[in-house]
């Protein structure tokens, strides 16, 4: 098996001290001998970590012994290599940039489809009540050249904050169906739900996002692979590396 653990997070949840828990993150991330990004925001934590198994999932444990971190769930894959070049730990205004300050998801999530059961949707061509499904996918057009579900919207926006002008533009596409947004991890689809719910779509998020849909259910109704942010460049479905990892870079945003 390929030595270095590589986990992705997030989780909406209040914190008033971000630039105080920024020091303390990134001395313990050190001490663990670990690489990646961690951000930091009022409104959660988002994280790339990658490492020895047992300093990352130590790191984790460290992690959600804070109560306000302690529902944060992870997703794992491997590599032979390290893929990040160095560790960082960064406060922003918002841990998946959106520019619509009324959306937050502490507050309460969108309703999420599992992933067995959007497959077993996919697989009958309709929801339990009989809906059309649309896919959206809510990632940047380049991520979305590399993979994507069959059949998936794609409205080729070149970044996040693009997302609710899109979604305007579109608002009538959508009408009637059951929408099921998907991202990577799950940050930016859940972020996305939540604003079409707003605008009165039925909306729904891909629970764990890619990646929690092919670690459950592999690469059914799935074409390509998944870009991801750091030297891998992209997973196939059975979470394996396009490409060995490269040293020297760190995720990008």
């Amino acid at each position: 098996m390929p030595a270095v653990l590589n986990v992705s997070a997030y989780l909406f949840t209040r914190l008033d001290d971000a630039p105080e828990l920024r020091p303390l993150l990134r001395g313990r991330a050190l001490a663990a001998g670990l690489k990646g990004t961690i951000l930091l925001a009022e409104e959660g934590i988002n994280l790339f970590l990658a490492g020895d198994a047992d300093a990352v999932r130590g790191f984790i444990d460290d992690l959600r012994a804070d109560r306000r971190f302690a529902a944060l769930t992870t997703k794992e894959s491997w590599s032979g290599e390290q893929p990040f070049g160095k560790m960082l730990v960064k406060v922003k205004r918002e841990i998946i940039r959106m520019d619509r300050p009324t959306i937050r998801p502490e507050s309460g999530r969108a309703p999420a489809v599992a992933p067995a059961t959007l497959r077993r949707w996919l697989d009958q061509g309709h929801d339990d009540d009989g809906r059309e499904i649309v896919l959206l996918d809510t990632r940047n057009a380049f991520e979305v050249d590399y993979g994507t579900f069959r059949g998936a919207v794609d409205w080729r926006i070149e970044r996040f904050t693009q997302f609710p002008d899109a979604a305007a533009s579109h608002r009538d596409d959508l009408a009637g169906k059951t929408v099921v947004s998907f991202c990577t991890g799950g940050i930016r689809c859940e972020k996305a739900a939540i604003h079409l719910r707003e605008e009165g779509v039925h909306a729904l998020q891909l629970d764990g996002g890619i990646l929690g849909y092919f670690e459950q259910v592999g690469g059914d109704h799935w074409a390509g692979e998944c870009f991801v942010f750091d030297d891998r460049e992209a997973l196939s479905p059975d979470l394996a590396p396009l490409q060995p990892a490269l040293s020297g870079s760190a995720a990008r945003e």
